[in-house]
């Protein structure tokens, strides 16, 4: 696997995974041993970068994490892992309950993810949603008091716009911006890329496969699980996925093309925008990782990527990535 650098000097496979639906937001939970299966079958194949947080459950995707890489952390088998989480919200009776970066709250999620995570010190560290409340210079301050306290190696923002990134970055350098990014939610190319390129901040785009949407395997006849976040996101509706499926029309050709899957066409489009763009595509199933992983290997000309972009720009996509009330909360 290839190593990408997000920031200065945070090193990580060019391809992460992202942990969340193992146990959360796509309907009931993986079975817990096939899960720990997928993320050392990850680690086997090179990936280092792995993605929770507290509410990924809440708490039991972190401790999922934790137990599934005991056998791999502290450098043991001469593997660097870099375990990113994240803090941000309240946790009522078992549920996310708004926003909560409070400098007290953001220290008592720092503790509480390392027990669940079995670790001495957590490698990065992303506000999970900005919190309105509270400036982000205090939550920047307080995560710069946490890394000097060797709590914390390296400070991350989600789904924060250009000016919060900013007034962050002044205070404690953030080293990775997560955020949703892919051949279908693109809005992120007007200011946040080019600021975070500016800063030198590395970029990690979270659903670079829309949700699974982009791998071909979801038509307007799939039908998601009960608890599954897309029954209720406004591009995931049946209207929607049969209008939408002409941008999965011009990722067949190109994987056609390049005798590849539609997955390994739209992760390689998101690897080649920039060196420091790191994606953490989301899978409870082997077969799906390796499929992923192998993006790594397609090169995708420059005349190709030109024409994936004039054909994907002729598409119209129908429906916006979450509901509106979904879109305040995330701090853009």
């Amino acid at each position: 696997m290839e190593k990408r650098k997000l920031g200065k000097d945070l090193e990580v496979s060019a391809i992460g995974l992202g942990c969340m639906g193992m146990s959360f937001g796509y309907g009931p939970a993986g079975e817990k041993t096939e899960m720990i299966k997928v993320i050392r079958a990850a680690v086997e194949q090179g990936v280092t970068f792995f993605d929770t947080a507290e509410v990924y459950g809440p708490y039991t995707n972190e401790l999922l994490v934790g137990e599934a890489l005991e056998p791999f952390k502290n450098g043991k088998g001469g593997i660097p892992l870099v375990i990113a989480t994240k803090f941000g919200f309240n946790i009522v009776d078992g549920k996310m309950s708004g926003v909560n970066s409070r400098p007290e709250n953001i220290r008592k999620v720092a503790e509480e993810s390392m027990k669940r995570l079995n670790i001495d010190v957590i490698d990065l560290f992303y506000q999970h949603r900005v919190d309105p409340n509270v400036p982000i210079e205090d939550v920047a301050g307080t995560v710069k008091d946490l890394i000097q306290e060797g709590k914390v190696k390296h400070f991350g923002l989600s789904e924060a716009g250009a000016n919060t990134i900013r007034k962050a970055h002044a205070i404690q350098p953030v080293t990775a911006l997560q955020s949703e990014y892919s051949l279908w939610t693109r809005q992120h190319e007007i200011e946040i890329i080019p600021t975070i390129e500016e800063l030198g901040i590395g970029f990690v785009p979270f659903s670079p496969l829309g949700k699974g949407f982009l791998a071909g395997k979801i038509d307007a006849t799939t039908k998601f699980a009960e608890g599954d976040i897309r029954n209720i996101l406004p591009r995931y509706t049946e209207e929607a996925r049969e209008a939408n499926k002409e941008l999965l029309q011009v990722i067949e050709r190109f994987a056609q093309e390049k005798n590849a899957t539609n997955a390994q066409i739209a992760l390689a489009w998101v690897l080649a925008q920039k060196p420091w763009i790191v994606p953490i595509p989301g899978t409870t199933k082997i077969h799906r990782l390796t499929e992923n992983n192998g993006a790594v290997g397609i090169n995708l000309t420059v005349d190709e990527l030109k024409e994936i972009e004039a054909a994907s720009a002729q598409v119209k996509i129908i429906g916006s990535r979450y509901t509106e009330a979904m879109e305040r909360s995330t701090g853009l």
